[in-house]
């Protein structure tokens, strides 16, 4: 989808990520997509993410829009032209603007799905609450900065997770028409994340046991991003088969 070069500013953005069984994971994908592994582990999550000053490049700033945004993201590869790609793969977008609910697909890549989010931001806790207008998405996230990682996450190092998801910054979404898949590229100018120790987290997708079968699932980690400088620039669509 060709839209113009979008500038804003991320004013927070968590990442919240399980590690999913592959086989699991690929039952989810469509072509030409596949699980991108980590210690044999594939990667999935919430991207929980408050946009402001979202506007055309070649606009000011002032004039901005701001919204509130859940996109769930899988890690994923694919072949093209000889090559292995990576970027994420979205299954399903979230917003609290009435604007992306209507431009969604036509001017912003990708189908949005308008949502009520309740945010509380104090210091370093945050709670987000989501709940989509159609019922299908409910999420729940409390939690707080911390110094590291959970012991049991597959990432070795805060380091090895950022550079994880620093690769992961080209999305492919659905949209209206079968088999195409919207895209868009990220591209954050001072990139930086810190660890989240999320105490209380609920997930309408992640625990839904006929996507995910008990045990397929498991909670891996949180990331946290602020005041990040960016843009958005669309990329070419990708097809099924």
């Amino acid at each position: 989808m060709q839209i113009p070069v979008i500038r804003g500013l991320i004013a927070r953005r968590i990442l919240v990520n399980y590690r999913v069984q592959p086989d699991v994971l690929a039952r989810l994908l469509p072509a030409p997509f596949r699980p991108k592994l980590v210690n044999g582990s594939g990667m999935a999550g919430v991207c929980l993410i408050r946009l402001k000053q979202l506007r055309p490049k070649f606009l000011p700033a002032f004039i901005g829009l701001s919204s509130e945004n859940a996109a769930h993201r899988i890690a994923v590869e694919w072949g093209h032209d000889g090559e292995t790609k990576e970027g994420v793969f979205v299954p399903r977008r979230d917003t609290s603007s009435r604007i992306n609910t209507l431009l969604g697909g036509r001017l912003f890549p990708g189908m949005h799905s308008h949502a009520a989010f309740q945010v509380e931001e104090q210091g370093d806790h945050f709670r987000i609450e989501l709940t989509s207008d159609d019922q299908r998405t409910h999420l729940l996230l409390d939690g707080h900065v911390a110094d590291e990682l959970p012991g049991n996450s597959v990432f070795g190092s805060l380091p090895e997770a950022s550079r994880f998801f620093e690769r992961g910054s080209l999305g492919y979404s659905v949209t209206t028409r079968p088999g195409q898949f919207d895209g868009l590229e990220l591209r954050s100018f001072n990139w930086r994340v810190r660890p989240l120790d999320v105490t209380n987290m609920k997930s309408s997708f992640f625990e839904n046991r006929e996507l995910f079968p008990l045990g397929s699932v498991d909670f891996d980690c949180a990331l946290l991003m602020q005041g990040i400088d960016h843009e958005w620039h669309g990329r070419d669509c990708l097809y099924s088969g």
